[in-house]
């Protein structure tokens, strides 16, 4: 209000009118309030009243009634003494100049003292009204500014132009009181240091500096020595080992014997981010690591940096010993597969060692035995990729066709059961080894034999004299033809859109589509003219490094380029990097290069907030029961719902879960498994080449235990293929699992192209959507309901519907409802009318009727009679419903049809997928889009719209290449969907 419409409302009103401004206003009125009156009134209102009214008055009477149940007042809302942080936490210091450093919270508290003080004296002073109100809201503003700097308006600044921390700012964040202080503290000895690589080292073993070791392990060495009698007191303890004395390395080698220390590498994305080691002093300053548990810590040797914790009592010493040592962490929590697999160069030595080359010394020779395989390799008589045969009784042959390499790998391989004398090892044969090894002789075993597989690879690869140079790479000859041909199918169209016989976007479409062919001919000539024992194709085929279109796009073309918005340049690039790149072919490529920068930025941060999310949704699942004893569960199906959806196979989908109802072979009847048994591999495949459809099994997702979640629902844990154990935090797990991998998933919104403005989003984005359960942009209409459509376009239809007789006439929608998708569902049934003999039928076989009409009327009315007065006349048969008759003996059939119509009102740009005729079932796609959660649940219900999350969560990380249980999905899912609206 306006301080002249003040005072001409003063003038009129003045006995009935008063105005306030500020918090002493707000105060006044929170007084003079009746919380109970103001509850039933609300209610009333809610009763009565629809749409934004009745929203607003349901918020207020949550805040009334939580008011009322705890007994506080309104007008305690209202602050009228301000509380003052102890001195401690907002500290002045002297500095070297005589001059003083103070925490910004003095500052705003002065300011807050200087202008209630001036209001104070102003008030004594009788000052006039407008200058006490402008002092007011100074007040009010420095008490803002004191409890949240920059809320409202401009911030306060300090000095050097820095705004000023408030109270919130001290608890807000990453860097704020709850989460710096109160969530993460900081420990004692503790180091960190730059980590390189320790090849001889054992898989449960790092190189720790001696240096830092003594620092760590320092109480440990001073009271050794005093026990040893090599020191007389801790003083002169400390002061041996600050020197470095000779003998306290001694006793450094015998305090660490035993005692495992944690590595961890930030960011700790999952639990395996931090994990437990032995210790080896070595000389130096930098910690050496394990190669293959690199992949764990997403570790590589570029300068990261490792931090190093000691466990200090004797029960953490053992849990880290039990749960945490390297050994005992080979399986990845998130998909059960190893994550200390060989790789880089161990993958390209034990790919060059099994190897077998047609044109090598010695091929054809036949041995009695490996030791005279061995003599004779090592006699230079027969090379390492000879493919010799020797004498295996056990075979059918008698013979086994092998390599010397191949023998050399197997004896590093524990069992004769786990060995392949047949196979060249890349890396797939390499996980799967490692998988093999761990389920059939355990940690231990896998982790030793693992080692000798490292050293055999590394060995190997050195020898083997693998290089790749630039002459390597050669530019095949057809390449020119192939371009060629390409550029004048690209003018032809482009002549064709110059005379206008298509459109642009068909021109373009048809250009990418030249340009993809050309790409892939290319892929075909470079893989004939690789030779097959070169470096670059050694590398790309056993998986070591790189891949097909890393060799295409260094000796063929690069290919086709998006723009930064993500749509595909029609121009190609022509080059190769082995011929280098124009200039306007190496600009057309840094869009793809900053794009790809820019993400990786965004999203590490945006996939770290969202496993913070998940986190704080699924930290109670936990895993609390034996057994719920549910007879629920969930179908997993063979086939995906839709065209677009990524999933596993169904062997893969059904290991290391409880069957909640026997499957049967679908043909010979026969159970594979019986309910509330475990599915393992051996049974997962059979039940997979049995041709079974779907599979009722136990999930998180029905498990009925009140609190947590139960053993049997959870099935195997992934990371040990074992029960999941009472205790298992299974729901961080889960967060884990789905959050770590969310740094790999692209942020792109891909645009479709000239559809109009509908945006297909993709990659991490897309995951939030789902478990935020938003509304997707540009989602799909979904049928309501099953049935026949008919569309209309502007009050006119659009194709031809032919409506069956039984049915009520089409009604047209108003031109001004736009494009509507209407669905027709009709239930015939039958109704029956019994016809007395004293009746007679008036209607004929096949006629059409309407619900009223008489069918049949009596022969004859009766003769009045005189003596009894009026007889009771008979009463036509009327039909009840409309439909066709059918005339039946004793009476009429009406065949007739419950019709229920449903119209969707669609946008003019979406693209319809149905016509006029088509039949729908309820919760079908009926335009192009994303099907909203939402919709499905509330037409299909909870089990369509579970599978629906998982499968579309699957479906973006398998387009990565990640694979994730779908346990960890459903524990999210099942948080997602455990409240119900009363």
């Amino acid at each position: 209000m306006t301080e002249a419409r003040y005072r001409e409302f003063n003038d009129k009103f003045g006995d009935v009118f008063r105005s306030g401004m500020g918090a002493e206003a707000i105060l006044e009125i929170l007084r003079g309030l009746d919380l109970k009156e103001l509850s039933e009134g609300l209610e009333v209102e809610v009763r009565t009243t629809s749409g934004q009214r009745r929203k607003k008055a349901v918020k207020r009477i949550r805040v009334v009634e939580a008011l009322r149940r705890s007994g506080n007042k309104p007008e305690w809302m209202v602050i009228t003494h301000l509380p003052v942080l102890p001195p401690d936490l907002r500290p002045m210091v002297q500095l070297d100049g005589g001059r003083f450093a103070t925490s910004d919270l003095n500052d705003l508290y002065r300011r807050v003292i200087n202008r209630n003080n001036r209001l104070r004296r102003l008030l004594d002073l009788g000052a006039p009204e407008i200058i006490v109100r402008n002092e007011k809201r100074m007040l009010q503003e420095a008490v803002d500014d004191l409890i949240d700097n920059g809320r409202r308006g401009r911030a306060i600044v300090g000095s050097h132009n820095h705004k000023l921390k408030s109270l919130s700012d001290l608890l807000r964040g990453k860097q704020g009181r709850f989460r710096q202080n109160l969530l993460g503290k900081r420990v004692d000895y503790g180091g960190r240091s730059v980590i390189v690589v320790g090849p001889s080292l054992k898989l449960d073993q790092c190189g720790l500096p001696k240096k830092m070791a003594l620092e760590l392990f320092k109480p440990f060495v001073m009271h050794k020595l005093v026990t040893h009698g090599l020191a007389h007191n801790i003083k002169s303890a400390k002061r041996m080992v600050e020197r470095m004395r000779p003998e306290v390395w001694d006793i450094l080698e015998e305090v660490i014997k035993g005692r495992p220390v944690l590595l961890n590498r930030a960011p700790t994305l999952h639990r395996l981010g931090i994990q437990a080691f032995m210790p080896l002093l070595i000389e130096g300053s930098a910690i050496q690591l394990h190669p293959l548990v690199c992949a764990a810590f997403n570790a590589d040797f570029d300068g990261d940096q490792m931090a190093v914790h000691v466990p200090l009592s004797r029960e953490a010493v053992q849990e880290a010993k039990k749960v945490m040592l390297s050994t005992l962490n080979m399986l990845s929590p998130s998909s059960g597969e190893p994550l200390v697999a060989p790789t880089y160069e161990i993958v390209l030595g034990c790919y060059y060692l099994t190897q077998v080359r047609p044109d090598a010394k010695g091929t054809g020779h036949r041995f009695r035995d490996f030791d005279d395989v061995m003599v004779a390799y090592d006699s230079g008589l027969v090379e390492l990729h000879a493919e010799i045969q020797v004498r295996a009784p056990e075979s059918e042959e008698g013979w086994m066709a092998t390599t010397p390499g191949r023998i050399i790998f197997n004896e590093v391989v524990p069992e004769e059961g786990l060995r392949h004398y047949d196979r060249v090892m890349d890396k797939k044969a390499l996980k799967d080894l490692v998988v093999e090894t761990y389920n059939t002789v355990g940690n231990q075993v896998t982790a030793d034999t693992l080692d000798k597989i490292k050293d055999l690879g590394f060995h190997y690869a050195t020898i083997s004299g693998i290089t790749i140079g630039i002459t390597d790479i050669q530019v095949p000859e057809e390449k020119k033809a192939i371009i060629e041909k390409a550029d004048v199918k690209v003018s032809a169209l482009e002549d064709q859109y110059e005379q206008g016989l298509i459109t642009d976007r068909e021109r373009y479409n048809r250009t990418i589509s030249v340009w993809q062919n050309v790409s892939t001919q290319m892929d075909a000539v470079i893989q004939k003219h690789l030779p097959e024992f070169g470096g670059i194709y050694a590398m790309a085929h056993s998986g070591a490094r790189g891949n097909e279109a890393q060799i295409k796009q260094m000796a063929a073309m690069r290919g086709l380029m998006s723009n930064p918005r993500g749509d595909i340049i029609e121009l190609p690039i022509k080059s190769s990097f082995r011929e280098g790149l124009s200039v306007l072919e190496y600009f057309i490529s840094t869009h793809g290069a900053r794009k790809g920068l820019a993400d990786t930025a965004l999203r590490t941060a945006d996939s770290g907030y969202l496993t913070r999310r998940l986190i704080d949704v699924a930290q109670e699942v936990i895993v609390l029961e034996e057994d719920c004893e549910t007879d629920r569960g969930v179908l997993i199906h063979a086939e995906a719902s839709e065209e677009d959806i990524m999933i596993a196979g169904l062997a893969d989908r059904l290991i290391g879960r409880v069957a909640a109802a026997p499957v049967a072979h679908p043909e010979t009847g026969e159970v594979l498994v019986d309910a509330g048994q475990m599915i393992e591999e051996t049974n997962a495949k059979i039940v997979e080449a049995a041709g079974v459809s779907e599979v009722a099994v136990r999930s998180p997702l029905t498990c009925e235990a009140a609190r947590g979640i139960c053993r049997f629902c959870y099935g195997l844990a992934p990371a040990t293929g074992r029960l999941a154990l009472l205790g298992d935090a299974v729901g961080i797990i889960a967060a884990q699992s789905i959050g770590e991998p969310g740094t790999q998933l692209t942020m792109r919104t891909f645009h479709t192209g000239g559809v109009a403005g509908k945006d297909i989003t993709s990659g991490l984005p897309r995951v939030e959507e789902l478990f935020e359960a938003r509304s997707p942009k540009g989602k799909s209409r979904l049928a309501e309901i099953d049935g026949e459509v008919i569309v209309f376009d502007g009050g006119v239809m659009v194709g031809d519907y032919e409506a069956p007789t039984d049915s009520p006439a089409v009604t047209t929608p108003p031109v001004s409802s736009g494009a509507v998708i209407r669905v027709i569902n009709r239930v015939p049934f039958t109704d029956a009318h019994v016809l007395p003999d004293t009746h007679k039928r008036t209607v004929k076989a096949g006629a059409y009727v309407e619900a009223g009409e008489p069918i049949g009327t009596p022969k004859a009315r009766a003769a009045s009679s005189k003596k009894d007065g009026d007889a009771p006349e008979l009463a036509d048969v009327i039909a009840r419903v409309s439909g066709s008759v059918r005339v039946v003996k004793g009476g009429i059939e009406i065949d007739s049809a419950e019709v229920e119509v449903r119209d969707h009102p669609v946008d003019a740009t979406d693209q319809r997928l149905v016509r006029t005729g088509d039949s729908v079932s309820a919760g079908q796609k009926m335009t192009n889009g994303v099907k909203d959660p939402h919709d499905i649940l509330r037409i299909e219900g909870m089990v369509s719209t579970q599978r629906y999350l998982v499968e579309q969560v699957q479906t973006v990380y398998r387009n990565q290449g990640v694979s994730i249980n779908d346990k960890h999905i459903e524990t999210i899912i099942r948080q997602m969907l455990r409240w119900v609206r009363v």
